[in-house]
C-alpha cells in the first residue's frame, strides 16, 4: 500500500519546473485564439485587417492620404502607408532596442494609449502589429522616415537582427509591412482569397473619405475569379453615402434621398457619419455598423444611439403631422427594413473582446443620439411629403407587427390543443411567443435539474436521451424515424426544411443546454447541424443559442464564484483568489448541478451567458455573405458528413492547439 502511494506521489508531483512562464510573443502563439479569434480562414483574413486599421489610423489623424494593399503569388501580403512612419529610434524603456523592435515583439505596446500619438484610433488592445508577427512565419517591415529608409526582418515573432538603416530615399515615407502566415498555425490548407482582401479594402476606402486606397493582386490568384480586379484605385468622397449607393444599387425607395450627413462632436471628441434609406421592395434590410474603420458586427452603443434619435424624432415628426397611429413605433419599426451605414469616429474606443465586434464606449450613446438629432429634424422638414410617406411606412409596419403578435398569441394559447406535444417536454405556461424560451438539455437527469431550475412562465424544457443521429450524413428515412427529432420538430411546431413557417415557431429562443465537457460539445455539434439542414431559418431569423454552463466552482470563505473552463478557472486562481485555500469542484454534468445553482449560472436571464449561432444566408444579395454560405456548407459537409478523412485531415491540422483534452 505505501508503494502505491509514492507512486502516485512521483507521479503527481508539483513543483516550480511545472510552472511555465510565456515570454515576449509566445502567448500569442500558444493560444491564438484569445489574440484573433481563432485559427480558420476569418481568423487568417483578420492578420490583414489588424495591419490595414493601422494604416487608416494614419490616414484618419490625417498624416496618411494612400494606402496599398498586395497580394503576391506566394501568399505574401503588403500593406504600405505613406504616414509618418513607426518610430525607429530607442525606446526610453529600452535604450537597447529601436521602437519598432519594441512594437513588433511586445504585447500592449503602441502610440494610441496616451493619446498624443492619435486622436482616434482603431482601439486600444495594442496586439494588431505584434500578434500578427507572432502568427507569422515571415514578416518584413520597411519605414520610410526622415528621408532614411529603415529595415527589419522577423521569422515567427523573432527579429533576425536589428533594425538596419538602407540610406537616403527620396520621394517616400510611410510603413510597409510585408508578411506570410505561418503554416504551422494555420495549417497547410488555408490561402488568402483576392474576393475577400478586395472587399475589405474597397470597404476601408469608403469608410473614410479622405484616403485612397490601391489595391493589388497576383493575376495567377484570379483564375475563375471575374469580380476580382487585379489593380483597382478606391475613393470614395462622399464616404458611406457611397457605400450605401454601391450597396442598394438600382432599389426602389421610400424616400427620393437617403438620410445621411455626418457632424463632428464637441470639444474634438470625434465625429459620425450615417447613410440611411428605406428600400420598398422588402428586400434583405442590413444594418453595418463602424468605429474608427473598424466594423462592429454586433452593433454597440453607437447604434443604441442611432436607434434612440431616429425614435424619438419620428414621433416628435408623427405629433407635429398629427399622425396619432405612430404613438408605438420602436426602433425595430424603423429600422426593419432599412438600409443602414453608421461610422464613428471617437476617443479611446472600448470594445468587446479582442476581435472587437461590439463597441462598449458609454459615452458613444449620447454623442451619436445628440449629433444626428438637428439633422434627423432638419432632414424631415425640409420634404414633409417624403417624411410623411416614410412615416407611414413605418407605420405600417409597426401595426404588421402587432397584428403578427396577436395572431402569435392566438395560436400559442391554443397550440397544445392542436399539437401532439412529445410527452416528456415540460412547456412554459405564457400564452405569447415572445420572451419564451426551449431548453434542449442532454439527459433525463439534466432535464430534471432545468425543470426544478426553471422559469415556469416562459421557459420549457426538453430533455434529450444521449447524441441525437448525425443528420448531415443520414438518409431522410432514417431522420423521420428518429425519436429525438420527431419530440422536437413537435415541440418547435414549425416544421421542417421547406415546410418551415417561421409563425407557427412556437419559442423565440430554442437554447442548446449541454455538459461543459467534449461528450456535451459534440451534441452540441449534432444539434446545431440538425438546425443548419433541416431548419435554417431558424437560425437565420437569430433564433438559436448555446447555453454556458461552468465547468468549475470555487469557494473560499463562503464566497463561490463560477468557472467555464480551465483557463478562467486558472485566472481565477491567480486573481481574485491568489494566495488563499480555495475549494475547487469540477462538475461532472449539468445533472450534478443543485438546480438553484443551474439557475444561477446557466438559465436565469439576468446572470447567464448565450452565445448566439449565426450562419450567412443562402438567399443573401450581399456578395461576401453568399460567398461565406458557400464555404460554411463545405465545412459542415467535410466534419459531419460520411467520410472520415476529412476530419482525420482537420483534426491533423488542428491537433497541435489541443491541451486538457477530457476524454
Amino acid at each position: 500500500m505505501s508503494d502505491l502511494f509514492e507512486a502516485t506521489e512521483e507521479k503527481t508531483s508539483y513543483s516550480a519546473k511545472d510552472i511555465e512562464v510565456l515570454e515576449g510573443l509566445e502567448p500569442v502563439r500558444k493560444r491564438p485564439g484569445m489574440y484573433i479569434g481563432g485559427i480558420d480562414e476569418h481568423a487568417y483574413h483578420h492578420l490583414v485587417a489588424e495591419i490595414i486599421d493601422n494604416a487608416m489610423d494614419e490616414a484618419v489623424a490625417g498624416y496618411a492620404t494612400n494606402i496599398e494593399v498586395s497580394l503576391d503569388k506566394d501568399n505574401y501580403v503588403t500593406v504600405r502607408d505613406n504616414g509618418r512612419g513607426i518610430p525607429v529610434d530607442p525606446h526610453p524603456k529600452f535604450p537597447n532596442k529601436s521602437a519598432l523592435e519594441v512594437i513588433t515583439t511586445t504585447l500592449h505596446s503602441g502610440g494610441k494609449f496616451g493619446g498624443g500619438a492619435y486622436s482616434v484610433s482603431g482601439g486600444l488592445h495594442g496586439v494588431g502589429l505584434s500578434a500578427v508577427n507572432a502568427l507569422s512565419s515571415h514578416m518584413i517591415i520597411e519605414v520610410a522616415k526622415d528621408k532614411k529608409l529603415y529595415r527589419q526582418e522577423y521569422h515567427q515573432g523573432k527579429p533576425s537582427g536589428p533594425v538596419e538603416c538602407l540610406g537616403a530615399v527620396s520621394n517616400r515615407r510611410g510603413t510597409s509591412v510585408r508578411f506570410l502566415p505561418d503554416t504551422l498555425i494555420f495549417g497547410e490548407s488555408v490561402h488568402f482569397k483576392p474576393a475577400t482582401l478586395f472587399r475589405m479594402a474597397r470597404q476601408k476606402a469608403f469608410l473614410f473619405r479622405g484616403v485612397e486606397v490601391r489595391w493589388n493582386c497576383a493575376p495567377e490568384l484570379l483564375q475563375g475569379d471575374e469580380k476580382t480586379p487585379a489593380e483597382q484605385v478606391l475613393k470614395f468622397p462622399n464616404g458611406v453615402s457611397d457605400y450605401l449607393d454601391y450597396l442598394m444599387k438600382d432599389r426602389s425607395m421610400v424616400t427620393p434621398k437617403p438620410f445621411a450627413g455626418r457632424v463632428e462632436f464637441p470639444d474634438n471628441q470625434g465625429a459620425v457619419e450615417w447613410a440611411i434609406c428605406w428600400p420598398n421592395d422588402f428586400g434583405d434590410a442590413f444594418e453595418y455598423s463602424y468605429c474608427n474603420t473598424v466594423v462592429t458586427p454586433l452593433g454597440g452603443t453607437h447604434t443604441t444611439g442611432m436607434k434612440t434619435c431616429l425614435t424619438k424624432g419620428l414621433k416628435a415628426f408623427a405629433d407635429m403631422v398629427g399622425n396619432k397611429r405612430a404613438g408605438d413605433i420602436t426602433s425595430d419599426d424603423i429600422l426593419n427594413t432599412a438600409g443602414v451605414m453608421l461610422s464613428v469616429f471617437i476617443r479611446d474606443p472600448q470594445f468587446q473582446g479582442q476581435t472587437k465586434e461590439r463597441l462598449v464606449t458609454t459615452s458613444a450613446t449620447k454623442l451619436v443620439e445628440n449629433a444626428m438629432k438637428d439633422p434627423l429634424d432638419h432632414w424631415l422638414s425640409h420634404d414633409t411629403k417624403a417624411a410623411t410617406a416614410l412615416l407611414d411606412w413605418i407605420v405600417e409596419r409597426s401595426e404588421e407587427r402587432r397584428r403578427h403578435k396577436k395572431v402569435l398569441e392566438t395560436q400559442r394559447a391554443s397550440a397544445t390543443k392542436k399539437l401532439r406535444l412529445p410527452g416528456k417536454l415540460a412547456d412554459c405556461s405564457h400564452k405569447n411567443v415572445e420572451g419564451t424560451e426551449l431548453f434542449l438539455v442532454e439527459g433525463d437527469s439534466a432535464g430534471g435539474s432545468a425543470k426544478q431550475a426553471r422559469d415556469r412562465m416562459h421557459q420549457a424544457i426538453l430533455p434529450l436521451r444521449g447524441k441525437i443521429l448525425n443528420v448531415i450524413s443520414a438518409s431522410q428515412d432514417k431522420i423521420l424515424a428518429n425519436e429525438e427529432i420527431k419530440d422536437m420538430t413537435e415541440a418547435l411546431g414549425c416544421g421542417r426544411r421547406d415546410k418551415y413557417n417561421e409563425e407557427a415557431l412556437r419559442y423565440e429562443k430554442v437554447i442548446v443546454m449541454t455538459d461543459a465537457d467534449v461528450d456535451g460539445a459534440h451534441i452540441a455539434s449534432l444539434l446545431m447541424s440538425f438546425f443548419y439542414q433541416e431548419m435554417p431559418k431558424l437560425i437565420e431569423n437569430g433564433h438559436l443559442f448555446l447555453a454556458l454552463p461552468p465547468l468549475y466552482r470555487l469557494t473560499y470563505d463562503g464566497k463561490s464564484v463560477y468557472a467555464q473552463d480551465d483557463a478562467e478557472k486558472d485566472k481565477l486562481l491567480a486573481t481574485t483568489f491568489k494566495g488563499k485555500n480555495v475549494e475547487v469542484s469540477r462538475f461532472k454534468g449539468l445533472g450534478e448541478m443543485p438546480p438553484h445553482q443551474l439557475k444561477e449560472t446557466t438559465m436565469d436571464p439576468n446572470k447567464r451567458t448565450l452565445l448566439k449561432v449565426l450562419i450567412p444566408s443562402k438567399t443573401s444579395s450581399n456578395e461576401e455573405e453568399q460567398e461565406e454560405s458557400v464555404y460554411t456548407a463545405d465545412i459542415v459537409s467535410r466534419l459531419m458528413g460520411n467520410k472520415p478523412e476529412y476530419r482525420f485531415q482537420f483534426i491533423q491540422e488542428h491537433a497541435k492547439f489541443v491541451e486538457n483534452l477530457d476524454i
